[in-house]
Order: structure tokens, then C-alpha cells, then sequence
């Protein structure tokens, strides 16, 4: 039985209220909210977010194979998985790839990995944008999912058993960007429709046709692609109307582009009964259909963090905030010298440390240090410690400051000391907080970010958050 291990979503913490766009541009906008990334947040961090929920699943269960997809890499000309192999402190023999430039990527490497052998990680985020006061800027969202696939062998039971799946894929222009370019151009809507259609009733057929099954037994239905007459012209052709669609999150997440697809499923395994028959739709480039079987099991699959309690979850931004994270508007920073480039053999020399959050216990006292020593606090011994991963573990703040003077994107900058339950104090700074919400002795758990880029680097860390 091959199919769905585990899943997690990740949704950012800020929302934006699309009333807003129009009274700042004059138009655009709407109803309701879109998730929308963090200064200090690319497709790589949201991507580890994802991950790091998924594998609690199944814990002890090491991949073969981590794949990204996204259209919106935070490198090109390198590999992207390799920091999120890293933060997830997976092993080094596995292969990490990355699967790009399309929505249709996150798909395609879905259904290969349902397709294929071992264990696969399936990893997909988008940062959704465009002109200010545009469709995609107020329809687009922010976020990432993560799916385990594997044949359920390895100590995690399956999910939702690959019962079939089929694809059509046809060659036409309806959406399009140039590589540099911020937003996506879009061709007429009625001949997109008029494309994908025809395209979508042929892949629905064939999976079905494959898994020997009819439209009405399909229970949870999810239709889902970047334009929007086109899902409706579809989901009207299939036939399923014994199935009750999936939330596709429009109103309150946008849509998150490659990430939506395994958004979607994630929700819909969380909800999901046993026996109950899922069938994901997706419209890019073509059609892509998966089908899947609840088992068992899901009836006792408790999620780490759900997609409803994050969707519930979030604090507002105000849209002149979202236009400077965005890059469309640039704000006076504070007058400090902006960070240094930072080095690539110095952050290769010291990888578990600033991608894993490992940091080392004294053998004979038990003392976690925090960054890592080879020498004891006594000086007496060296190299007597044991790596301790820190990713998961949570502290109590026991300081902290608020500097409005330090060079951020996003001042002011929160910096706590925090006690980690079971040993180990550390400097960090803190994210997704507004300066009035810091006090001693709240929680935070850690959480993967991005602290600054400079020639192009990024220089990946470690932040802290509030437990709320």
C-alpha cells in the first residue's frame, strides 16, 4: 500500500485585509484576508515549517528523497532543498532536488513520488504577488505544505492510500512571467477556460478509469489551479455530486499557488473518515488527478498544528507594511551600516549549528551549550560533549530589548534571552510579534528564518516565537 504518511501546512502569521488595497491604490481589493509572508520569510523557511509538522508523524522516519517545488526560489543556480535537508537535519544521503519556475512543478512531483519507491518528502511553498492593486495581489496567498509519501513499511502507518491518477497536459499561453520579473501576465479568461476543460474531464476519466471507480463515489472533491473560471468550468464537468468539496481557503488564505494543491489535501486528510474516497484536481499546464483512500488509520491521525487552527490564528498588516516586505515601496531604514556578506565556508564549518539548532551537552555534568563548545565551562575537558538538537525544545523569556536603531527590514527588532526547558540559555531574536506583546515569562518555541541578505546570500537562522 503506497499513499500519504503525514502532511503539514504552514501559513504565516500575518494576514492582510484586502479592503485596504483599494483605499491606499484607488482599486483592486476585496473581501476578506490573504496570508502574507514575513520580512524574514522565503519559500525556503515556510518550506522547513511545513516539513518539520509533517515528519512529526512519523518520527524516527528518515526520507530518500526531499523534493521543493516552487515558483518563487530564494536561489537560482542552487539547490534549494539542501537548506531544508539541512534544518531538518536529515541524512546526507538522501538526494534533494528541487522542481521549479511552475505551479504545475508541486504536482508533477507529488504524483512521481506516488508513483515511484522508498520514502519521499514532498515539499512545496509560493509567495504570491503582483502589481499593487491587481487581481493576483489580493487573490494570491502565502504559504507551504509538506507530504511524506511512502509504501507505510517504516513504522507510519498510511494515511490515505494512491488508489490512481492520470494527467493531460496541453501547450498554451494563459499565464506567464519572465524570469525577474515581480508579477504574471494573464491572457483572456475564456480562453483558458476554453483549454483547460477539456483537459481536466480527459486526466478526471482516466484516473478514475485506473482505479476502477465512478465519479459518484468520490466523497471529498478538490478542484484548484491559479485561474478561476477555469476550476469552475471544470468541477461543473466531473460528475462528482455525491462529493463535498474542500474548503479552498480563498477567503481567508488566497491562493498559495504551488503550495495550494498539498494545502488542500493536507486540510482535507485532517477532516477525512476512513473509507472516505479524496480527489485532487489540479488545473496547470494541463490537469493533473490523484486519488486517494482514507484508511484506518486517519481516524487516530492527530495533526501537529491543523490548517483550521492556523487559518484561525494570525494578526493583521497593514498594507503599506506589505508593499515594503514586497519590495514595492522602500522605507528609510535605520541609519546603521547594513550586514556584511556572510561566509560561506565559516556557515559550511558550523552547518548543524545554524541550520539544525544542534548545540552540545557536557557529558559529565549535563550543561547544554548554546552555541555549541568543544571545551567544558570548568576548562578541564575538551571535546567531552554529545550533540543536543534544540529545533524543538521551548524556552521562557527571561529579558529582553527592543532596538529601534539596529538595521532591520522591519524595525524594531525584539531581542529576548530565553531558558530552554531542559538546559541551555541563549540570545534570539524574536519574529511574528508586534514590540508591545514581548514580557518576561512568556514562551517561545524556534522557529527557521531568514536574518538578513547580502550579494545575494541569505543567512539562515533561528528565530524565536511567541507560544500563543
Amino acid at each position: 500500500m503506497r499513499g500519504i504518511l503525514g502532511s503539514g501546512a504552514y501559513l504565516p502569521y500575518r494576514r492582510l485585509d484586502r479592503s485596504l488595497i483599494s483605499g491606499f491604490v484607488g482599486s483592486g481589493g476585496g473581501k476578506g484576508t490573504r496570508t502574507v509572508s514575513s520580512y524574514d520569510e522565503d519559500t525556503t523557511t515556510m518550506g522547513v515549517e511545513a516539513s518539520r509538522l509533517a515528519l512529526r508523524a512519523a518520527p524516527g522516519l528518515s526520507p530518500d528523497v526531499l523534493s521543493f517545488a516552487t515558483c518563487a526560489p530564494a536561489y537560482a543556480d542552487r539547490t534549494n532543498a539542501t537548506a531544508i535537508q539541512a534544518a531538518l537535519r536529515l541524512d546526507t544521503e538522501l538526494l534533494a532536488v528541487d522542481y521549479g519556475a511552475a505551479v504545475r512543478s508541486a504536482s508533477a512531483a507529488l504524483l512521481l513520488a506516488l508513483q515511484g519507491r522508498g520514502t519521499s518528502l514532498v515539499v512545496s511553498a509560493d509567495v504570491r504577488t503582483g502589481l499593487p492593486g491587481s487581481g493576483d495581489e489580493a487573490a494570491g496567498g502565502d504559504g507551504a505544505a509538506a507530504l511524506l509519501v511512502g509504501d507505510g513499511d517504516g513504522g507510519a502507518p498510511v494515511l490515505a492510500e494512491f488508489v490512481g491518477g492520470a494527467s493531460a497536459t496541453g501547450e498554451f499561453v494563459d499565464r506567464w512571467r519572465a524570469p525577474g520579473d515581480v508579477r504574471s501576465k494573464l491572457w483572456e479568461e475564456r480562453f483558458g477556460e476554453l483549454e483547460y476543460v477539456p483537459l481536466g474531464e480527459r486526466a478526471w476519466n482516466a484516473a478514475l478509469k485506473q482505479a476502477e471507480l465512478s465519479a459518484d463515489q468520490v466523497d471529498r472533491l478538490i478542484v484548484t489551479g491559479l485561474h478561476a473560471r477555469a476550476v469552475r468550468g471544470v468541477t461543473g464537468k466531473l460528475g462528482a455530486t455525491n462529493a463535498k468539496p474542500v474548503d479552498d481557503l480563498a477567503a481567508t488564505v488566497g491562493n498559495t499557488g504551488a503550495a495550494h494543491p498539498s494545502l488542500l489535501l493536507t486540510s482535507a486528510l485532517e477532516t477525512a473518515e476512513p473509507g472516505q474516497l479524496i480527489a485532487l484536481v489540479v488545473l496547470a499546464d494541463g490537469a493533473d488527478v490523484m486519488l486517494f483512500r482514507a484508511t484506518d488509520a486517519v481516524a487516530s491521525y492527530t495533526p501537529a498544528r491543523s490548517v483550521a487552527t492556523q487559518v484561525e490564528a494570525g494578526a493583521p498588516i497593514g498594507y503599506g507594511k506589505f508593499l515594503s516586505w514586497r519590495g514595492m515601496v522602500t522605507f528609510e531604514p535605520p541609519r546603521r551600516p547594513e550586514p556584511q556578506r556572510v561566509s560561506s565556508s565559516a556557515a559550511a564549518r558550523s552547518e548543524a549549528w545554524k541550520f539544525g539548532f544542534v548545540g552540545s551537552r557536557d557529558r559529565e555534568t549535563g550543561a547544554i551549550h548554546l552555541p555549541p563548545q568543544r571545551v567544558s565551562a570548568d576548562g578541564t575537558r575538551v571535546d567531552a560533549m554529545d550533540p543536543v538538537p534544540m529545533a524543538d525544545a521551548s524556552g521562557t523569556i527571561a529579558t529582553f530589548t527592543i532596538d529601534r536603531m539596529v538595521y532591520s527590514p522591519s524595525p524594531p527588532v525584539v531581542f529576548a534571552v530565553v531558558d530552554f526547558d531542559g538546559g541551555g540559555r541563549l540570545p534570539i531574536e524574536l519574529t511574528d510579534l508586534d514590540a508591545d506583546e514581548v514580557a518576561i515569562g512568556k514562551r517561545v518555541e524556534m522557529t527557521f528564518r531568514r536574518l538578513f541578505t547580502a550579494d545575494g546570500i541569505h543567512d539562515y537562522f533561528w528565530k524565536g516565537r511567541l507560544v500563543r
